[in-house]
């Protein structure tokens, strides 16, 4: 437990922003497992406009440092090659 006001507060804050990085962290994996879904499912086109409707996704969780610019790129990275790759 906290023993001052102010680590009260940063507790408080904390668990705010766990809250809500969990919650963008969430918005992201399902877009991404939207896009591999797609993928699977054989459609190029579909494929593509569930990528187009990620990256920003991923990049807004770039911006607010929830996860790292590599991670990132690596995700968007591999998804653009397995689109590619389709017939």
């Amino acid at each position: 437990m906290a023993n001052t006001k102010s680590a009260e507060k940063a507790a408080r804050q904390a668990e705010k922003h766990r809250a809500r990085n969990i919650a963008l962290r969430s918005r992201m994996r399902t877009a991404v497992r939207s896009v591999t879904a797609a993928i699977s499912g054989g459609s190029k086109e579909t494929a593509t406009a569930s990528y187009k409707a990620a990256v920003p996704v991923i990049d807004t969780l770039v911006n607010k440092q929830i996860i790292h610019r590599n991670k990132a790129a690596r995700h968007k990275s591999r998804l653009a090659a397995r689109i590619r790759a389709m017939q």
